[in-house]
């Protein structure tokens, strides 16, 4: 994943809301009336934040009857933590090991 398209990801969890959204559904899959019952908020923002974490690829939706399921997409999500561990470890694809230092 490029640094751009971490920062998007990034930027999108970065909301409370969503992070709990996401937290919901680590237990497996929730409709959105499961998840509108634990917040406090109304069905438009809901819809919002969900549309969102869907459009981002962080959350896959189907519809069952007349209701919309949602469900954690867990590889891209561990695709983001991979990526942010790799930032914060010194390894042979480090972008610091092609710099060369002290040459100011």
């Amino acid at each position: 994943m490029s640094y751009k398209e971490l920062s998007t990801m990034l930027k999108v969890l970065s909301d409370p809301s969503r992070l709990e959204i996401i937290d919901l559904l680590s237990c497996g899959e929730l409709c959105a009336c499961d998840l509108l019952e634990h917040f406090q908020f109304s069905q438009p923002t809901l819809s919002h934040h969900m549309k969102s974490l869907v459009d981002n690829e962080l959350v896959t939706t189907r519809k069952e009857g007349n209701k919309r399921i949602y469900q954690l997409n867990h590889h891209l999500l561990d695709n983001i933590h991979q990526d942010l561990t790799m930032l914060s470890t010194s390894n042979e694809r480090c972008i610091c090991k092609n710099m060369k230092s002290g040459e100011c």
